[in-house]
């Protein structure tokens, strides 16, 4: 008995450990990313076997296997078409890497299963989501100081933004805005007694991370940190009394930085100035003017590529060919070069899956904000006095957030990210009975 004990006491550890792990996978690396899905997925049917698929399938688990299923279906469609048409590029790439992204299914439902029967605690995720998001602020903050991080990474010359650990990745402010969020929940859920601590804390952690997104030079993740810290005053009543006191911090740095560093002024002036001639030319509808920003090209391209594939889409992956093949349209006779993506999640789902997969993940993450926003501020559930559950849903709305320039959705770590917060928010949903009737 006391073997088997030990056992299951080993299992939980594993498995605790794969998922803390997954702060520091997405420093490292896609490889990383990728093995550490992996693991969690063969870990947990090592362990449970067949039970680990045991859970009850509602309306939104069955909308998400029928999603996954038409990935499928458009890669292979595809894949046929260009051998038919005798069309490049040729081969069943699309369909390999349409399979290959069941991964992501497997793990919401290792996710679901892991945390609906208590198998690992969520404890350790939230103190590596703080330790790291730490991390890279202070490696920002010693990079910008003395010129290299602490792994000898120096900023790439004639660029605004920062990498810190990710080297020549520059997405160090969005790894922050990505993070951030669980810090300020830990010492409240799991070190109750330390409430005079915390509240010298909060404010403390709040100005590292601000200042640690401002200097990263990423912009729009300081739009949604802003966000985020917005909405959560919104909707937490116990925190607005703290409103005028984070505002003043935001002021006072922001004010101090913006002033003192002409590159971070540059920055933020520049980004002020692209979002306005954006706004004007999308009121004005003058998408051919030579002045356009790079990133309203692009956006705009995404139409001419949807049009060629406008039901089933053109299979993961695939704007970066179609895009180059679209009949004559905006910027299509400029020799303008098409980006790898459209630069925002529903534009792409929209190119690559079409119309039947963009109504799909519109319900998914419809019947996702229901079973979780609107049951926990909107209605009387289980939910409403569920703090675990806080960050979780507004880091999902934040990076469902339709309005904001993005990286691929169909990429390893935002693919990843997605299903992590997503995976996890559902299956706190289900643990506390708030969930739609079973069909």
């Amino acid at each position: 008995m006391s073997l088997i004990n030990n056992l299951n006491f080993s299992k939980h550890n594993f498995l605790n450990l794969l998922l803390a792990l997954f702060p520091i996978s997405f420093i490292a690396g896609n490889t990383i990313i990728n093995l550490n899905i992996i693991l969690l997925i063969v870990s947990t049917l090592l362990f449970y076997g067949k039970k680990s698929f045991e859970i009850k399938y509602y309306k939104l688990d069955k909308l998400i296997i029928i999603f996954f299923i038409f990935v499928i279906f458009t890669g292979v469609y595809n894949d046929v078409k260009f051998y038919v048409y005798d069309l490049y590029p040729k081969g069943i790439n699309t369909t390999i890497k349409s399979i290959f992204f069941l991964k992501y299914l497997l793990l919401y439902l290792v996710l679901r299963f892991l945390i609906e029967n208590t198998l690992v605690s969520l404890k350790f995720f939230f103190i590596t989501c703080s330790f790291f998001t730490l991390f890279v602020c202070l490696d920002i903050f010693y990079q910008f100081k003395f010129g290299v991080d602490i792994f000898g990474y120096e900023p790439i010359e004639g660029v605004r933004k920062l990498g810190g650990p990710f080297g020549d990745e520059l997405i160090a402010g969005g790894y922050i805005q990505r993070y951030f969020l669980f810090s300020f929940f830990l010492i409240p859920l799991y070190f109750k007694n330390q409430k005079t601590f915390l509240k010298l804390l909060i404010p403390i952690l709040f100005i590292i991370y601000f200042v640690g997104i401002i200097l990263s030079g990423n912009r729009m993740p300081f739009v949604i940190f802003i966000f985020l810290i917005s909405i959560i005053f919104l909707f937490q009543k116990q925190v607005r009394k703290y409103f005028i006191t984070f505002l003043i911090l935001t002021t006072i740095f922001f004010s101090l930085i913006y002033n003192t560093n002409e590159k971070i002024k540059n920055n933020f002036h520049n980004f002020y100035e692209r979002a306005y001639l954006i706004t004007e030319l999308i009121v004005k509808r003058d998408f051919s003017n030579p002045n356009s920003p790079q990133y309203l090209k692009e956006f705009v391209t995404f139409y001419d590529t949807w049009l060629m594939n406008k039901y089933i889409g053109g299979g993961i992956k695939n704007f970066r060919w179609y895009c180059h093949h679209r009949e004559p349209g905006i910027h299509a006779k400029e020799g303008f070069i098409c980006n790898m993506h459209p630069h925002n999640y529903y534009l792409e789902i929209l190119t690559e899956t079409g119309v039947i997969g963009f109504i799909l993940i519109l319900s998914i993450f419809i019947t996702a904000l229901y079973l979780s926003f609107y049951k926990k501020y909107f209605s009387k559930s289980p939910l409403n006095d569920n703090n675990m559950i806080i960050p979780f849903i507004f880091l999902f709305i934040a990076e469902i957030f339709p309005f904001k320039s993005t990286g691929s959705f169909f990429t390893t770590s935002n693919t990843t990210y997605l299903f992590l917060i997503f995976g996890i928010l559902i299956a706190i949903c289900r643990k506390n009975n708030s969930i739609e009737n079973k069909s």
